[in-house]
């Protein structure tokens, strides 16, 4: 019988079991922490302790419940066996929807709207077409092209940014770091969906707001590190940014007396953009397990050397 370990140091993963077990009743299926867990070929994981993987012997595959990896490939002593992600055919719709919401939220001014209801104000913001906002989607992957169609076909002015050219109708397309200050400039709304590698990191830091049109709005639902929080409180202090909507955090839960709860025209939301079900993950893992048992090619597997 094939063991298979859930390794997390933060999250409890126990939910995940019945879904695995579904798809693969001939699976063993251990926690972290159990002694038969040691001995497992294959370790699903999110945010593992490091070393863990690398004191099992007989692993064989390593596979993330989601679509991002950097928190595993955080440990540098990560055994040298396919990693792999799972890849919600759901997840794009989902990101679509929650980004599409804060898109609104901004450009319909419904943050001024909710300022004034606290105060008893009443005020009409005047409607604008959506043609007038620039919206910068930042990472066009398999989501973020999605999300730029989506955004376009609404009626938004919609640029990408992305590590290498693409073509996406109606979207122009800057790619490289070389292209990074003409997509940023004149920007109403930027949208980070970049995954997290060394070339991201800290990626939304005051040299990127201060490029934006003063005012600008940021829409984060890509990885936590991306953001340097400090600078992005400055900006919103200063007005350079008008407003944010921040749903990853390098910790999470986000605690409770972090500055970012209280900053101004900030929403905080609980890392819910779009997340894959359990069984979408208990599927996609079970039928990587049985290619590898089988010697076929898995799916959905990372580059390492790109992170993604």
């Amino acid at each position: 019988m094939t063991t298979l370990a859930l390794i997390s140091r933060d999250y409890d993963m126990s939910h995940l079991v019945p879904s695995i077990l579904r798809a693969a009743p001939e699976l063993d299926v251990r926690m972290y922490g159990d002694p038969a867990a040691q001995q497992a070929e294959v370790a699903v994981c999110w945010n593992p302790p490091p070393g863990a993987i690398a004191a099992m012997p007989r692993v064989r595959l390593v596979h993330s419940i989601a679509a991002g990896v950097d928190n595993i490939l955080a440990d540098p002593t990560l055994p040298a066996v396919p990693l792999c992600r799972v890849v919600d055919p759901q997840h794009a719709r989902g990101m679509a929807e929650f980004v599409t919401w804060g898109v609104l939220h901004f450009h319909r001014q419904l943050d001024r709207v909710l300022a004034n209801h606290r105060s008893a104000t009443w005020y009409r913001p005047e409607q604008q077409a959506p043609s007038t906002c620039t919206v910068g989607v930042m990472g066009l992957g398999e989501i973020g092209a999605h999300v730029a169609a989506e955004l376009h076909r609404l009626g938004f002015s919609v640029r990408g940014w992305a590590r290498q050219s693409r073509e996406l109708p109606g979207i122009g397309v800057y790619c490289g770091e070389a292209g990074l200050p003409m997509f940023l400039e004149g920007v109403d709304i930027l949208v980070c969906l970049l995954p997290l590698t060394d070339a991201t990191r800290g990626l939304l830091n005051g040299n990127t707001f201060a490029r934006l049109r003063r005012g600008a709005k940021l829409i984060h639902v890509g990885r936590g590190e991306h953001l340097v929080a400090a600078d992005l409180l400055e900006a919103l202090h200063s007005g350079q940014l008008g407003g944010a909507i921040v749903d990853v955090f390098p910790h999470e839960p986000l605690p409770a007396d972090d500055p970012l709860w209280r900053a101004p025209n900030l929403i905080v939301t609980p890392h819910m953009a779009s997340v894959a079900s359990a069984d979408t993950i208990g599927l996609q893992v079970a039928q990587n397990v049985r290619r590898l048992l089988k010697g076929e090619a898995l799916a959905n597997v990372v580059d390492v050397s790109r992170g993604y």
